[in-house]
Formats: C-alpha cells, structure tokens, sequence
C-alpha cells in the first residue's frame, strides 16, 4: 500500500496537505497550551459575550425609547462598547505571545517542505491563474506551463482553510463580539 501511494501521481500533493494538516494541529495544540486552557483568556473571553450580548441587547431596546433616556443609554452603550474594544485588544495582545512560536513553526514546515519540493510541481491547476496569483502558484518552478503548481502555493491555501476550520471545529474561535483591531485599530467615527 505504501509503495502504491509513493508511486502515485498524487503523492506529492497528498504530502503537502497531510504535512499542512499535521501543523495546523501541532499549532493549535501550541495554542491551547498557551492560551485557551488558561483561566486569563477565558475570562477574557467571557467578558466580551456577556459585553457583545449586553450591547446587542440595548441596541435592540434603544429605538423604543424616549429622548431623555436615549441619551443616557446612549452613554451606557458607549462605555460597553468601549469595554468590549478594550477587553477584545487585550484579547488579540494575549494570542500574540503564541503568535509568535506558531510562526517559528510554520516557517521550520515550510523551509522543510521548500527543500523537498525545491523547483518540482506538485499539483495541476485546472485553471490557468491571473497575473496576481500567478508569481505564487508557480513560484520556483521552471518551465512555462502556468498550470503547474508549487508547494508554497499549496501549503498556503492548505494551511489557511484547515486551520480555520480547525480552530472553529475546536470551538478556538475568536468570540462572537471580538473584532479583530490589529495592530492599527481604526479610530472611532461617532459624531457628538
């Protein structure tokens, strides 16, 4: 069987998801290791449900209301928005300490997997890719045949989609209320 497999002319592809498969769960055990099984992160966790459930709540309620009192619901919604921004920044600054040992990770897989696959497709597109994915998908391979794909291309696509749907099927997801804000958070746009 295995020699049936190696000698298959899907075995290269199959070597790049399976490798990709295999460091999406490494990952995200690091992940639970460090983040999700610690009382900190769950805290934080709930606090942005219960301020992201409070805060749908009293938008829901808002528009019933009577003008002396929407203002200062209005001032009770802007203090739990500004809890839930908070708590959802320190959320996102508690998953970078991780961050950073799951890219050292995904870079020793990927330089392992570059040096394997160094110049050789291993996969066909069924499409001939537009110019921007292009430089990507044939990244490193010679010839001119643009349906040939590279590892790098592979890996990428694998290592987004499975390790999406890992952290939602592991129930990692970010919570519900918790924007993203990045490094750069976009400023506030409420006019007084």
């Amino acid at each position: 069987m295995a020699s049936m497999f190696s000698s298959s002319k899907f075995s290269d592809s199959l070597t790049v998801v399976g490798v990709s498969l295999c460091s999406a769960v490494i990952c995200e055990a690091i992940s639970w290791i460090l983040i999700y099984r610690t009382s900190s992160y769950k805290s934080l966790r709930s606090s942005i449900d219960k301020a992201s459930r409070k805060l749908e709540s009293m938008k829901t309620t808002t528009d019933s209301l009577k003008l002396t009192t929407k203002k200062s619901k209005t001032k009770k919604m802007d203090r739990v928005e500004t809890s839930l921004k908070e708590s959802s920044r320190d959320l996102f600054f508690f998953k970078f300490k991780s961050g950073a040992v799951v890219a050292i990770v995904l870079i020793v897989v990927f330089g392992l997997l570059n040096s394997l696959f160094e110049g050789k497709p291993v996969a066909k597109l069924p499409f001939t890719p537009i110019w921007i994915v292009k430089s990507m998908s044939h990244r490193g391979l010679q010839g001119s045949d643009l349906t040939d794909c590279s590892m790098a291309f592979l890996y990428f696509l694998c290592s987004i989609s499975i390790r999406t749907n890992l952290q939602k099927f592991l129930g990692f997801a970010p919570p519900r209320g918790a924007a993203n804000p990045g490094l750069f958070p976009m400023p506030d746009q409420k006019t007084s």
